[in-house]
């Protein structure tokens, strides 16, 4: 994930708050990701008070750290173990250091460069492997449990809450458990299962093209291919850039704002009055930047390429 972008504003007041006249963009240094391991207790706290104290002697502003789902919710549904988290939190406070807190409702592990699992809520993967189209799915049918899919963002489905209900609770829980820190911590945010299909098929008749509704592109190829390997991705421009690439990519992207509007909203809603600053992570999908489809930012809905937008939408 790329690093989230500061506001002008957030910049010009962390930089007040780094001594003196000094100038200069405010540094925070990230955190390794079992910072807390999966039953909550803060990792290595010696290693991390001396860390910490270095950073600040170096003239770090602060830290991010990113704050599991799966770790603070593991038990049962709207139970919620800080303990750990509280830990880091008052250690950073005492040296003199901000918090960068980075709300993580993904599966830590599996990917490249990782070297911890931490896994979804349990009672969440229950219900996952009860209705796995609650999960990511590919054309093929492979299924992806990193994330509850976008498709039920507004189903009943996780024990009779939405998983923007889930987000919400959760996100609530850490404003009401840190709020006499709120202010000088900063909270981050970070298809074929039924459910999308159902939004594509809809989106297909209201576009009068309901045979563009029973799927994703045939001709996108697989994981491992190169974009010119691809029909849909090649450079011409025939599949991506035609009037159907041009109406799925537009339906596509705009489930991944819409679930964006979602939780952010209720994020907005959740640390209100607090004097928070609410900060967004985006993907920095930089694979085959270079060629004209930019097919690794098209399959992760960041852009449409038709629009010319980039990712202005996601930025608005």
């Amino acid at each position: 994930m790329a690093d989230a972008v500061m506001s002008p504003v957030e910049i010009e007041h962390l930089g007040n708050g780094m001594g003196g006249n000094e100038k200069g963009v405010p540094v925070y240094v990230m955190l390794p990701l079992d910072t807390v391991n999966r039953n909550g207790v803060m990792n290595r706290r010696k290693a991390m008070a001396a860390s910490l104290q270095a950073l600040k002697n170096a003239g770090v502003v602060g830290v991010m750290v990113d704050v599991w789902w799966g770790i603070v919710e593991r038990g049962q549904p709207g139970e919620y173990d800080w303990s750990g988290y509280a830990d880091l939190m008052a250690m950073a406070s005492q040296i003199g250091l901000k918090v960068q807190a980075v709300m993580s409702f993904h599966q830590c592990g599996g990917n490249v460069g990782d070297s911890c699992t931490i896994p979804l809520p349990r009672w969440v993967v229950e219900e996952m492997e009860k209705e796995p189209n609650l999960a990511y799915t590919d054309q093929w049918g492979r299924r992806n449990y990193e994330y509850v899919s976008l498709g039920c963002d507004d189903l009943s489905l996780l024990k009779g809450r939405t998983p923007v209900q889930c987000y919400a609770d959760f996100m609530r829980s850490f404003r009401d458990r840190f709020a006499a820190m709120l202010g000088s911590t900063t909270v981050e945010i970070q298809c074929y299962d039924r459910f999308m299909l159902a939004s594509l098929r809809a989106s297909a008749i209201s576009a009068g093209h309901p045979e563009w509704g029973h799927g994703g592109p045939s001709d996108a190829a697989g994981y491992n291919s190169w974009p010119e390997d691809a029909p849909f991705f090649r450079h011409d421009g025939a599949g991506w850039h035609s009037p159907y690439g041009d109406f799925f990519l537009s339906w596509y992207s705009g489930l991944l704002l819409q679930h964006g509007d979602k939780v952010l909203s209720a994020a907005a809603a959740v640390f209100h009055g607090t004097g928070t600053k609410i900060s967004v992570k985006v993907a920095g999908i930089h694979w085959h930047y270079g060629t004209r489809s930019h097919a690794a930012e098209l399959t992760a809905g960041t852009t449409t390429r038709t629009s010319a937008m980039g990712i202005c939408p996601l930025r608005r």
